[in-house]
């Protein structure tokens, strides 16, 4: 008989791979085939390894778990896939199984980044503390490529008119940094069976700890977005939303940091079971495309043609189904103003647009592309969670509870977008009448979550990046993606 402990060893040896005998089922090359079968097929493998006791011996051993079991017989039906935390498992195994998958998912998805600078982990320093000095770290440098403008990068004029925004580019690295260091903790926890809202609360609550809230002067961006599947952007849980991010989804986590205004704005997408693979490559690859192509005097439709040539030369298998992904022609990247998240400039990532507005020095911008299994084309659907006050809209309030809310919105945000579930944070009670009326006369923007054709699924990468007078550096890149 196997002891409890040996087989503990000898299935963790078996998942990792070092164990050299008779193959049997892995753990996170496949959905695993069930906690149980594996264990059974590992007992017996055992056991013939072990002098090959008899048979009668061998019908004898049982699986340890809280309650007995009947004898085995060797001709077992096959269980459905356990993808839902491997329930059955006893304690012990079920949490080194679960780290398994964990770590397969991270290696095949995002890799395996490192806390540098002096930085713990988990994070607890605040960004600022790990360079007193300022000296925040330098994104990814791309230099130009057009023949109008290969000659920057060696132009001593340029160069001396970098030195004049020395500070707007402190204020964008320290909250790149802030972002680098947030996703990376994040993808350590993010895993099937987490509750979305407590995500998202664990992922802001570091965001402000790292970037050092202190109201308008530092905080988070935008609220954190988790969209799910066929839902494309603008979801976070309100409060009382308790859904669980399963196995087969595909979410993508949306979040910002921001340094007196200055906004990085990044994104990427989770998906646990492999036939999602060709799915996010197929976005990422468009988006660092869109970034490639991106540059001082390319034009907006020049480089929504690149993106869409990149996204839809890529095919999915999903289910069994081959279907083409679809760039999503009414969502775009854009520009990025201070204290606002969508300036006045937006990249296309579709060919035929026919903007001829260029990119100019100094400019913020977010490339994010957003690829589709479904019609490409998102349309707002299902309960709201993110506003926004509209800057551009002056009108009388004549609701006491309104004036309140909107005073309150004003000072603690700006013109920053927000979700409910901060003004719950900050003790805001009773406020949806006067929210609605804030909406009705225009004063606050509501963003309701935006849907492709339910039982598609969509993918997300982004990046934020600066156009310098010398080059063009890639703000938020980092090693997960």
């Amino acid at each position: 008989r196997v002891s409890i402990l040996n087989r503990h060893k000898y299935f963790v040896a078996m998942v990792t791979g070092k164990h050299h005998g008779p193959a049997v089922p892995t753990i996170g090359s496949t959905t695993a085939a069930g906690f149980e079968e594996i264990a059974d097929k590992i007992e017996d493998t055992k056991i013939c390894e072990e002098k090959k006791e008899e048979k009668e011996e061998k019908d004898e051993v049982k699986v340890p778990s809280e309650e007995p079991k009947k004898k085995k017989k060797n001709s077992k039906k096959k269980k459905a896939p356990n993808t839902t935390g491997l329930a059955n498992a006893p304690p012990m195994i079920a949490k080194e199984v679960a780290d398994i998958l964990a770590d397969a998912h991270e290696i095949r998805k995002l890799g395996r980044g490192v806390f540098r600078y002096g930085q713990t982990s988990p994070p607890t320093i605040p960004i600022a503390e790990l360079f007193p000095n300022g000296g925040f770290p330098i994104g990814e440098i791309q230099e130009y490529t057009l023949p109008s403008t290969i000659w920057r990068s060696k132009s001593a004029e340029a160069k001396e008119a970098e030195k004049l925004s020395v500070d707007l580019y402190e204020d964008v690295r320290r909250a790149a940094e802030c972002h680098r260091q947030v996703r990376q903790w994040a993808q350590g926890f993010i895993k099937p069976g987490i509750k979305l809202i407590d995500m998202c609360d664990k992922i802001e609550e570091m965001n402000r700890k790292l970037i050092q809230e202190n109201g308008l002067k530092a905080g988070i961006g935008f609220p954190t977005g988790c969209s799910l599947n066929h839902v494309a952007a603008h979801y976070t849980p309100n409060s009382g939303d308790n859904t669980i991010l399963q196995y087969g989804d595909v979410m993508k986590v949306d979040f910002g940091t921001h340094v007196n205004g200055r906004i990085i704005d990044s994104a990427f997408t989770v998906a646990f079971d492999p036939q999602f693979d060709d799915l996010l490559e197929a976005v990422k690859d468009a988006t660092n495309t869109g970034v490639r192509v991106a540059g001082i005097d390319v034009r907006m439709c020049d480089i929504g043609e690149a993106i869409q040539e990149v996204m839809e030369s890529y095919e999915v298998t999903i289910n069994g189904k081959t279907r083409p992904v679809k760039s999503i022609r009414n969502l775009n990247g854009h520009s990025i103003g201070i204290y606002q998240i969508h300036g006045g400039k937006t990249i296309p990532i579709v060919r035929g647009n026919g903007d001829q507005t260029k990119m100019e020095e100094n400019e913020l911008f977010a490339v994010e592309t957003l690829g589709s299994t479904g019609k490409g084309h998102v349309y707002e659907d299902g309960e709201c969670s993110h506003y926004a006050l509209n800057p551009d809209v002056h009108a009388p309030i004549r609701m006491a509870s309104s004036r309140q809310l909107y005073a309150h919105i004003s000072k603690t945000f700006s013109s920053l977008p927000w979700c409910r579930k901060w003004l719950d944070r900050q003790g805001q009670t009773k406020y949806l009448m006067a929210l609605k009326n804030l909406c009705d006369i225009g004063l606050v923007d509501a963003a309701p979550p935006l849907v492709d054709t339910r039982g598609s699924y969509v993918a997300q990468y982004e990046h934020t990046f600066i156009i310098r007078p010398t080059c063009k550096e890639v703000l938020s890149k980092g090693e997960n993606y």
